[in-house]
């Protein structure tokens, strides 16, 4: 399947699919978290793309990191599984400290720590991001975490966690975005010591998790930054993932397309093809065409990011684009297997089930809409 989107990356595609090949489409309908598949991107180097080659990563810019999340989608694998560990040492990089750096980079970029968790989200507070209630108390050298979040996800599988916190009450900060801070968890001290996880059963599949802290004690060296400007750190993290997750949701929407198209010039109804159909034929086009769209949008915000210029828009415009261009094919291929797209030996029911997430998270359509009508457009605040 041709695709119109300017692309300099087939080597590096070539190796993905040559890698993603050894973990065919029985491996990946495994309800349990891909172990094999995640060791063996983090052994040939792909998940510490975007680490600087004198931590040990490989040095590249987000436009590479979003063709290896695509790739992976794009051969069926779940991209979902791992991204963590691609994107949030970001906020490290970005913030920590030369020690802190040190400390921790080279670990992660050889796949000997893993930083796959980021602790932000809370059950009663969401999307409102200013006024969680996980706070984080400075006592002597250490810091105590009280509090809970929901949705943390890869956490029995990483050995770190970034922790977003309020080191300030909400009341005696000027701005409600000041007095939160950004803290680094190792998991294997914190579980069990003032931390406690309860897995979250999902229709994804997701390792993800319920997190509550009871005077957990972490020390202050872990602060990430500077105290009280957490919110501001994670922020500028955000650019990345919402442009990796639209790369991810690019790669299932050429799937679900290829995938349908495929069994449509193969299935035989009233004695001809039923690709011939128009009513087949055009809901897999529209489709295409509309992941095509989505990717050029990717390829912008990437762009942009790689030169350090604003890409806020686009980051959040290829967000929305690829989640919708990719539940839009997912329901055309859904649609043309008939009763065998429900079967689980055809695959189409797991990505299916996967590509609906990313109308939801990392951040709703309707929360990227908003940010376009008051930011872009310059429409009042909505909320």
């Amino acid at each position: 399947m041709q695709t119109s989107a300017p692309d300099t990356h087939n080597d590096l595609r070539d190796a993905l699919r040559a890698l993603c090949a050894q973990f065919p489409p029985e491996y990946h309908r495994r309800e349990r978290y891909p172990e094999e598949f995640v060791h063996a991107l983090t052994r040939e180097g792909w998940l510490a793309a975007m680490i600087p080659e004198e931590y040990g990563g490989s040095g590249l810019g987000l436009t590479e990191a979003s063709v290896i999340m695509e790739e992976v989608n794009r051969s069926g694998g779940n991209a979902g599984h791992c991204h963590g560990q691609m994107y949030n040492m970001g906020t490290l990089l970005r913030h920590g400290s030369i020690e802190q750096k040190q400390k921790y980079l080279p670990g992660i970029a050889s796949g000997a720590l893993r930083l796959q968790s980021m602790a932000v989200t809370e059950p009663t507070t969401g999307t409102d991001t200013t006024k969680l209630k996980t706070t984080a108390i400075r006592k002597g050298d250490r810091y105590e975490i009280n509090g809970q979040k929901v949705w943390i996800s890869r956490i029995q599988h990483s050995d770190l966690m970034i922790l977003l916190a309020r080191t300030t009450p909400l009341a005696e900060v000027k701005r409600k975005s000041h007095g939160l801070s950004i803290f680094m968890v190792d998991l294997k001290e914190a579980i069990g010591n003032g931390m406690e996880i309860r897995p979250i059963d999902n229709m994804p599949g997701h390792e993800t998790n319920e997190v509550f802290f009871d005077n957990l004690e972490i020390p202050a060296e872990n602060l990430i930054g500077t105290e009280g400007h957490g919110f501001h750190h994670v922020l500028d993290g955000l650019n990345a993932e919402r442009t990796l997750i639209a790369a991810e949701c690019i790669g299932d929407g050429y799937w679900f397309v290829d995938k349908a198209r495929s069994y449509a010039g193969e299935r035989i109804v009233f004695d001809r093809p039923i690709g011939q159909n128009q009513g087949v034929q055009f809901p897999i086009a529209k489709a295409f065409v509309n992941v095509e769209a989505a990717n050029l949008m990717r390829f912008e915000a990437s762009k942009r990011f790689d030169a350090g210029a604003d890409c806020g828009a686009q980051a959040n415009m290829a967000k929305l684009l690829a989640s919708e261009a990719s539940w839009e094919a997912a329901n055309a291929c859904l649609q043309t297997h008939g009763g065998f797209g429900f079967a689980r030996e055809y695959d189409v029911e797991r990505k299916f089930r996967e590509a609906r997430l990313y109308q939801v998270a990392p951040i709703s359509t309707n929360l990227i809409l908003s940010y376009v009508g008051e930011h872009i457009l310059g429409m009042p605040r909505s909320f």
